[in-house]
């Protein structure tokens, strides 16, 4: 979009999570009047251009108060996560692709003229034919989670093509960072750094051999704000490292980046919702979008054990963690 970002009205569906915060704050460094939409985690709300709107994604009202005078909106409320979607499919559904149909049919009588959705590049593609995984791969979701994100994208495409709106969709891998919940359901580096902080060992989901692809939430935001002024051809973008990195091999190298002492690991068994190995190919983003995942592994790990060292919510976890081993 010619002019960039500077003065224009947007929404941050799910504000209130970690990713929700990056945005919030990389829009607003453009010049951007930010709205924030949403619950909040067991964090403050960061500050916003315009009041911000405490309610939940299923408050229809809300969400139409929401997208009022709001020119881009950034959808990144999600239902649930692969393993829970799976015990309560329906509820997932109703959450995630009702609630989004009824947030496009408010967007289209609001005069919103683009959406931003924050799909899943970990979820959609399911146990993938061949590495890296590219946009054009078949979606073979393993879980209720992917199989909602590839409808919501479906549906994206149905209004773009009834009613005008535009879109684009991020499929990002894993990200991570400042903010992240520790004791959220999803989250591997987040508690990980936590247990280190503790001195306590690590909880594994299977034999460590699965693959994921981790990037640092200020990439993630950067991306979405790219994707808010792209102007070419393509829709959807795989947002990612490009790089895969096993949960062992994460959590050693945590350990070493961290430089403390390795507390050591626990195996429990291996979830169904799990894909084997996710890995993006980005060369897309690189090329269209003109963005690429500029933090360091290093650097990421040591801006997100440091907030977790300075934020209160999370120093009083590890004074309670620490005074029952004492």
């Amino acid at each position: 979009m010619p002019g960039g970002l500077n003065g224009v009205p947007c929404l941050v569906l799910g504000g209130g999570g970690f990713l929700g915060r990056a945005l919030i704050g990389a829009l607003q460094r453009e010049g951007a009047q930010v709205r924030g939409f949403g619950r909040l985690s067991r964090f403050e709300a960061p500050e916003t251009t315009h009041p911000w709107i405490h309610a939940d994604f299923a408050d229809q009202m809300a969400v139409a108060r929401a997208v009022e005078g709001i020119e881009i909106v950034f959808h990144l409320a999600a239902g649930s996560t692969p393993e829970r979607s799976n015990s309560a499919p329906i509820s997932d559904l109703e959450a995630s692709v009702a609630g989004t149909i009824r947030l496009l049919e408010l967007c289209s009588a609001a005069g919103v003229r683009r959406i931003v959705f924050a799909s899943s590049g970990g979820a959609v593609y399911g146990i993938p034919e061949e590495l890296p995984i590219g946009e054009t791969a078949p979606t073979r979701p393993i879980s209720a989670y992917g199989a909602n994100k590839v409808a919501v994208e479906n549906y994206l495409f149905i209004h773009n093509y009834l009613y005008g709106l535009e879109h684009v969709i991020l499929r990002i891998s894993n990200p991570f960072g400042p903010y992240q919940d520790p004791l959220g359901r999803q989250g591997l580096i987040a508690a990980t750094l936590l247990k280190l902080l503790m001195g306590e060992s690590t909880d594994i989901w299977g034999d460590g051999s699965v693959t994921r692809d981790y990037v640092f939430v200020d990439d993630v935001a950067n991306a979405c704000v790219k994707a808010a002024t792209y102007t070419g051809k393509h829709t959807i973008f795989n947002i990612g490292s490009g790089v895969g990195m096993t949960v062992d091999e994460v959590i050693d190298a945590a350990v070493q980046a961290m430089g403390v002492k390795h507390p050591g690991k626990i195996y429990r068994p291996g979830r169904k919702a799990d894909v084997p190995v996710n890995i993006l190919n980005v060369r897309r983003a690189h090329s269209d979008l003109r963005w690429s995942a500029e933090t360091h592994w290093a650097e990421a790990i040591s801006r997100t054990a440091a907030w977790m060292e300075r934020e209160p919510t999370v120093r009083a976890l590890l004074r309670r963690g620490r005074n029952a081993r004492a």
